[in-house]
């Protein structure tokens, strides 16, 4: 059984095409959601936004289409299509869509009983 959900499995597919723009919205799709990983896709309507919070995992984005504006620790980043950016654990941040756009978001958590060779890793 596959932990990854609401994609095809073995046959090639774009990611941008797993979500829709829809006028007013924020659409997501779950992909794989875990102790240890979530992995979510998102489109943006232009002018909206997912207002600032903080997440206890390390969040790298990449913008598919368009560009979104990520406000991390109250600095502003622009990102286009290609372009990536990692808002780390415990911060604070923000998304907005400058113009419609669409990312991938995979959130990294630590796991309680994670170790670096073989030393306990302790959350900052």
């Amino acid at each position: 059984m596959s932990i990854v959900k609401n994609i095809p499995l073995q046959e090639m597919f774009r990611v941008a095409d797993q979500v829709q723009v829809l006028p007013g919205q924020v659409v997501s799709k779950t992909i794989v959601q875990n102790s240890s990983v979530s992995i979510t896709i998102f489109a943006f309507d232009k002018g909206e936004e997912i207002s600032s919070h903080a997440s206890r995992g390390d969040a790298f984005v990449t913008v598919l289409e368009g560009k979104g504006k990520f406000c991390i620790d109250g600095i502003p980043y622009v990102l286009n299509k290609g372009e990536s950016i990692v808002m780390p654990a415990n911060i604070p941040h923000s998304v907005f869509g400058e113009e419609q756009f669409k990312m991938l978001l995979v959130v990294l958590f630590l796991a309680d009983s994670a170790k670096v060779e073989g030393k306990p890793i302790v959350p900052s």
